[in-house]
């Protein structure tokens, strides 16, 4: 056969790609692919065996459809693109998530979709939940807390608090850190399923998790009310609350659903109960409305019916695979521990070992300081030594200047004591004087009233001279030729040589006293003098003694 010939029998192929939640693939697929052999192709690429929670999802003028399996997936109403793209996610939520889950990449695909959801705010959670299950998803993809590694910071480019949360409360980048760091330190030790699925354990339990809303009407014309379908039922929302269902149809309790057209008919179990309708927009709705309701209601009846071989084998695995993990993490858990516990013992013998290095290097410095220490006490004992002698030769001249010293003492005190009584007979000399000095100022004054008591009658008896001459002669004026009057005069001149003689007599005695007078004062001045000295050598005296004392 040629190879013109092999060419023409290659079938044709168109591209899609395949987005799932973390990560995209790209795949050739044959023409006449029905929807059934893209999502198979995509389970094998994944390794994914819990096929049924999953669907591909499409989005055509701006509504999301899901692949039907069972047509030609060119023959469904997809976008005309080249790839086409579809994402790949979980179309049926899980009543217990502990329980059916058994895939570890179930799991995971399952809390990255939840995950997202949360932080798009497709599913409400509360902001202490929240933060419970930021911790988890940190602990997922970082393991466990190392204060030493995971530094302040460490968390800044990573989305994991919705920003409704995040705009409710005035906190910054780092308080929300630390609110997150908190938690997460508390999950030491748990491994990234167990953390995935702790995640996921409490995400199932709020009001929104794994519901499909769509807006409906009891009516044509109005649009009132929202239908919800999860794994539990259908339930009907007032249109501004989606956490509380103002009317729920458990699965248990519907016999059948139809759909036609616009209108959709729950009709329970209990036939005596009432038949709800409701209206949609769009047939479209309508029909995937209605695929939700079957695709739930199998899972529901499946899960209350004996598990197939397939599940059973699928159980069977995932319990030995989980026993393998969970000896692997005991396994590790334990080489961890072992680990910790060496290299803590390689830090205590490395700070022993430092220690000890330090007590080495301590002990050679204080070697080194007592061989310093020993010389310096050699220099010091010969400076001493020769100190000492120098101390001996000063001892023996301090005692000669001793003996010497007590010979002048001996000398000294012998002065003093004849300057002691040159003083006192200097003393004694000048009481004398002082007493001889007021016994003369005394005479003195008693002087000088008698000398003024003599002019005071000298100048009385001139007065006394006059009156009578003036009495006993007044014709001496008118006669002045007559000899008598000059005989008179004669007498009077006589008179007045007595007086002045006596004049005479008081002069020679006041310079006489004034004389004896300066002579005192002389006198007194040389005995000052004299008194100075003796205070001087006095005073050299005692120095001289003082510094006796300190030579002794």
């Amino acid at each position: 056969m040629s190879i013109r010939g092999l060419k023409k029998k290659q079938p044709k192929t168109f591209k899609v790609r395949i987005i799932t939640v973390d990560a995209e693939m790209e795949f050739s697929c044959e023409m006449k692919w029905k929807g059934k052999d893209l999502f198979d192709l995509v389970c094998r690429a994944l390794g994914l065996r819990e096929t049924w929670f999953f669907g591909l999802q499409y989005t055509i003028k701006g509504m999301c459809t899901w692949l039907k399996m069972d047509k030609k997936v060119l023959d469904q109403e997809i976008p005309k693109e080249d790839p086409i793209s579809f994402h790949f996610l979980a179309k049926f939520y899980p009543e217990k998530v502990e329980e059916e889950l058994l895939q570890e990449i179930t799991q995971h695909l399952f809390f990255l979709q939840v995950k997202k959801q949360i932080l798009d705010e497709e599913i409400y959670c509360s902001p202490e939940a929240t933060v419970l299950l930021a911790s988890y998803a940190v602990q997922a993809k970082y393991g466990d807390y190392d204060p030493n590694f995971h530094e302040p910071g460490f968390l800044a480019h990573d989305e994991l608090l919705p920003k409704r949360v995040l705009r409710q409360y005035q906190l910054t980048a780092e308080m929300w850190e630390e609110k997150i760091t908190a938690w997460y330190a508390e999950h030491r030790g748990i491994a990234r399923d167990e953390a995935e699925m702790n995640y996921l354990k409490i995400a199932q339990d709020l009001e929104m998790y794994g519901v499909n809303y769509f807006p409906i009407a009891q009516n044509k014309n109005h649009t009132d009310l929202l239908l919800g379908v999860d794994a539990k039922g259908i339930h009907i929302y007032s249109i501004n609350n989606r956490f509380s269902p103002n009317k729920s149809f458990e699965w248990s309790s519907i016999r059948n659903i139809s759909c036609s057209e616009k209108e959709l008919t729950i009709k329970p179990l209990d036939k005596k109960a009432e038949v709800f309708k409701f209206f949609s927009s769009q047939l479209k709705v309508n029909k995937l409305i209605f695929q939700l309701c079957i695709g739930n209601h199998d899972l529901f009846m499946r899960r209350r019916k004996v598990d197939s071989i397939e599940i059973q084998q699928m159980k069977a695995q995932a319990r030995e695979e989980k026993a393998r993990k969970k000896m692997e993490n005991q396994r590790l858990a334990r080489e961890k521990q072992l680990r910790e516990e060496a290299e803590r013992a390689k830090e205590e013998l490395e700070r022993r070992l430092f220690q000890l290095e330090d007590e080495a290097r301590q002990a050679n410095e204080a070697l080194l300081r007592s061989q310093e220490a020993a010389e310096l006490l050699a220099e010091k004992a010969q400076i001493a030594e020769e100190e000492a002698k120098l101390l001996a030769q000063n001892a023996a001249e301090a005692e000669q200047e001793r003996q010497r010293l007590e010979i002048t003492a001996l000398k000294s005190k012998e002065e003093k004591r004849l300057m002691e009584q040159k003083m006192r007979e200097a003393e004694l000399i000048a009481v004398k004087l002082v007493k001889e000095s007021d016994r003369r100022a005394k005479e003195a004054e008693h002087l000088k009233q008698d000398l003024h008591e003599a002019r005071e009658a000298e100048r009385k008896a001139k007065q006394k001279l006059l009156d009578i001459t003036r009495l006993n002669y007044p014709h001496m004026a008118k006669y002045p030729q007559h000899s008598p009057g000059d005989s008179r005069d004669a007498n009077f001149d006589k008179g007045s040589t007595k007086l002045d003689l006596k004049d005479i007599d008081l002069k020679r005695l006041s310079f006489e006293i004034e004389r004896e007078r300066l002579d005192y004062l002389e006198k007194s001045r040389k005995f000052e003098d004299r008194l100075k000295e003796l205070k001087s050598e006095i005073h050299a005296l005692k120095l001289e003694e003082k510094q006796a004392g300190l030579y002794s």
